[in-house]
């Protein structure tokens, strides 16, 4: 009996009783400064998503890149998860339904027969453990934030194990999360941008003058300084003058190859952030927009997640053209970067004359009951529960319609 046909005996009357029902991973934590926020999303997911529809699997990946599931992904969930073995996937014998590694090396992702695709220890590996079996399911939430989660590599996995997953494909994750990428997208569908200058860091550590002088020399101060490949804020500073730029040069440069360099919106004022939510895949829509008022000079990683005092304003106070014409502006740049699914589309507006210019997009933003994103579905009109279904609902959409591709004359 094949490892398949072993796990399928060992479920079979789990797999009775949960019959008609969609079985959906919901995968959270990963390598990304951004774990604790999956954390946080992935409870939320997992207590509002509809039992009686889904059946749902736990699917933990720690900050050191180790795979569990069942009883030891909850307890990551929990932060309670004690690593007792070397086993990237966890201990086989402990965890019958995991799938992936035994021996931390390698894992391989075919299509598997059969009505649901699935995770697999590597073919031909004959030192796998009969007890490991695969994670069976008809499609993953990967509920995970920032690097290795929201940067189209998960995704990537997932397609290889022909497997459905909810939000953007491989292209719209990657284009999401690059900053300099994105603009590049931005700017060809003709949306309004700031200035802005990337910049390598190769370039900054072996000519720090000439890349000041650079900067200077298209940019006025203040400046926002960012890695071009993160979320969350976390690597971000604000360089009032000259003297301030180099510090944060060097707190981007921790964090990525390429920086990116922003003139700040409203001058010595601070801009107005505005955000709007938008849903679906071919033909998405926008929800109302909101606002967002940081305790802080910026919307940084502190103020979002640590420090109390930042408000969340929903409707932001916006005319009915300026909230048209954002909402227009976030489905537009939603297509630009080939996204599906979700994503949160993030602006800013000169408080002086109140242009409002195209910030980034966000593939998987926080995704917790209380997060900008469910809260502006809520209220345009679509409670949490249902914008859960609603997102699984098209990917497993992207994925039927991905089906019907061809990848060979015969």
């Amino acid at each position: 009996m094949s490892g398949r046909e072993n796990g399928r005996a060992n479920r079979g009357g789990r797999e009775k009783k949960m019959a008609g029902k969609i079985r959906v991973g919901v995968l959270f934590g990963g390598r990304s400064g951004e774990h604790e926020v999956s954390l946080l999303s992935a409870a939320s997911v997992l207590k509002a998503i509809d039992k009686k529809k889904y059946e749902v699997v736990p699917i933990g990946i720690t900050k050191d890149g180790r795979w569990l599931t069942d009883s030891h992904a909850e307890l990551l969930l929990k932060g309670e998860y004690k690593d007792t073995t070397h086993l990237r996937a966890g201990d086989p014998s402990a965890t019958p339904s995991a799938a992936l590694l035994a021996k931390g090396e390698s894992v391989m992702v075919p299509p598997v027969p059969g009505k649901h695709s699935s995770l697999v220890p590597f073919a031909g590996n004959h030192s796998v453990p009969a007890a490991t079996k695969p994670i069976d399911v008809d499609v993953i939430f990967p509920v995970l934030h920032g690097t290795f989660g929201e940067d189209g590599t998960i995704q990537g996995l997932l397609e290889l194990a022909d497997l459905a997953y909810v939000g953007s494909g491989v292209l719209g994750s990657s284009a999401g999360m690059d900053k300099d990428v994105m603009k590049r997208l931005f700017r060809d569908a003709k949306l309004p941008l700031v200035k802005h200058v990337t910049i390598l860091r190769s370039e900054w550590e072996g000519n720090p003058r000439g890349v000041r002088k650079r900067i200077e020399g298209q940019l006025k101060y203040p400046v926002f300084v960012k890695p071009a490949n993160l979320g969350s804020s976390v690597g971000i500073s604000k360089a009032h003058d000259a003297k301030e730029l180099p510090a944060a040069m060097n707190e981007a440069a921790k964090y990525d190859r390429k920086i990116v360099v922003e003139q700040g919106v409203g001058g010595k004022q601070k801009a107005r952030e505005i955000e709007c939510a938008v849903l679906g895949n071919d033909a998405p829509k926008a929800s109302i927009c909101g606002e967002v008022v940081p305790i802080k000079e910026f919307y940084d990683y502190d103020a979002k997640y640590i420090d109390e005092g930042s408000k969340l304003i929903i409707p932001a106070k916006l005319s009915k053209s300026q909230m048209k014409q954002v909402q227009e502006m976030a489905v537009r740049a939603f297509l630009a970067c080939d996204c599906s699914g979700l994503a949160r589309v993030d602006f800013l507006m000169d408080p002086k004359s109140e242009k409002v210019y195209l910030n980034e997009v966000n593939t998987m933003p926080g995704f917790t009951s209380i997060s900008m994103y469910p809260k502006l579905w809520g209220a345009t009109g679509v409670a949490y529960p249902e914008l859960i279904d609603a997102l699984i609902q098209l990917g497993l959409e992207r994925h039927a319609d991905k089906k019907r591709n061809q990848y060979s004359r015969t």
